[in-house]
């Protein structure tokens, strides 16, 4: 135990016991689960085994109706976990905290109340300065999944939902190769006599890898490019074997992309201005039927013909060549992304309720700290600050108040 000192009258200084931190005390949640109002967006933040998790625990889940359909998530089976079912968004928003996939509505924003905790993406495509205004005036707190990290300092969100886009691109790219989708008729991995297809990747990071591992499994050609001389050792080293790399130098890409049968562009983060960017020229150098697959939509980007599209009309052709430019590409395979969303939220949450608080939880781990946009209604991630021009404060200063 420490100690301080104090002065009585003319005595000399004596110790003084210091007052230890109390106990924590661990505090009962209720968690709403809204269904999602952005169109297209088939997952769910919270699946009924995450539910059960929860419930078990003490915590009350209120779930909104069909919250779970397209992830082929029943309300029977939440009801069986220990979820309060409603048809009411006012259900939802009354919880403590809110676990959404995208970011609230302007309608849904109007629901918080002060002292919630928000949990979703962030997703700078569809965010806005006024829809952040309004989060700060109703003086809540706010995660973004893009900027949550974990005890090796990794975004484990960002990085579950990599994994799952890299290996669906290739599923992609094979339908629209193929005679299904009125692609040129060609199959991934050839056979005895023939070539198989040509996949050049931009970005060595886990989509990129999870993107050439399935292209490998599938018997194509694999073509590494990326920024990073240390990124592209390690794509190999992970892959377990020899694969053709390259640093993004514009000759070679260049002459890469018009062999290419198909292209995935997995590079760029929030926050980060895109190291590189395909033109137009380049992309009409490639081979007619080709197919572009950017994984980058989220971000604005990679290839300079990109234009935002949906899973309701996700492809459109230029320059013969056939784009699929979809944000939300994880959302095809909704209850694989959902389960593992909920392997990441659910504990999450546990932790916040051992820690008491929001406040403690951020001291005690520096990757929920990363993770929080806003505080009690304080924006305070720079990088948001900076792309909406809008005040913020270190979350770390910050916390020294509470």
């Amino acid at each position: 135990m420490g100690s301080s000192y104090y002065s009585i009258g003319a005595k000399s200084m004596l110790p003084k016991e210091e007052m230890l931190e109390t106990g924590r005390v661990r505090k009962i949640l209720s968690i709403g689960i809204p269904k999602e109002k952005l169109k297209n967006e088939n997952r769910v933040s919270i699946t009924p085994q995450g539910v059960e998790l929860l419930v078990s625990n003490g915590h009350k889940v209120i779930v909104e109706s069909k919250a779970g359909d397209s992830s082929s998530y029943h309300d029977k089976e939440y009801i069986e976990a220990g979820a309060q079912m409603t048809t009411r968004d006012k259900d939802i928003y009354q919880a403590d905290i809110v676990v959404k996939i995208t970011p609230p509505t302007p309608d849904e924003i109007e629901l918080f109340n002060a002292d919630q905790l928000l949990l979703s993406l962030f997703f700078p495509l569809v965010q806005s300065s006024d829809k952040i205004k309004a989060l700060l005036d109703k003086r809540i707190s706010a995660i973004g999944y893009e900027f949550l990290q974990d005890e090796n300092n990794c975004t484990p969100v960002i990085r579950s939902m990599n994994e799952i886009e890299g290996s669906t691109a290739i599923m992609i790219i094979g339908e629209y190769l193929s005679n299904a989708h009125n692609g040129k008729g060609v199959l991934m991995g050839g056979i005895t006599g023939i070539s198989p297809a040509e996949i050049v990747i931009i970005g060595a990071g886990t989509a990129g890898e999870f993107a050439a591992r399935a292209a490998i499994g599938l018997g194509a050609t694999v073509k590494v490019f990326d920024e990073s001389y240390r990124n592209l050792r390690e794509i190999e080293h992970n892959l377990g074997q020899r694969v053709f790399t390259s640093v993004l130098q514009p000759q070679a890409l260049t002459k890469a992309l018009k062999s290419a049968d198909a292209v995935i562009a997995c590079t760029g983060y929030f926050g980060k201005s895109f190291t590189y960017t395909v033109t137009e020229e380049q992309v009409a150098q490639m081979k007619p039927g080709s197919v572009i697959v950017d994984l980058c939509m989220a971000q604005g980007g990679v290839f300079e013909s990109s234009r935002c599209t949906n899973l309701d009309h996700p492809v459109f052709i230029k320059h013969e060549v056939i784009h699929y430019c979809v944000p939300n590409i994880s959302s095809r395979v909704s209850r694989t992304a959902s389960i593992a969303l909920s392997n990441i939220l659910a504990p999450l949450i546990l932790k916040l309720s051992d820690s008491g608080s929001i406040s403690n939880l951020i001291k005690d781990n520096q990757g929920v700290g990363s993770g929080t946009y806003i505080f009690k209604g304080i924006l305070t991630n720079r990088e948001v600050g900076n792309q909406f021009n809008l005040p913020n404060k270190d979350i770390n200063l910050l916390m020294a108040a509470f």
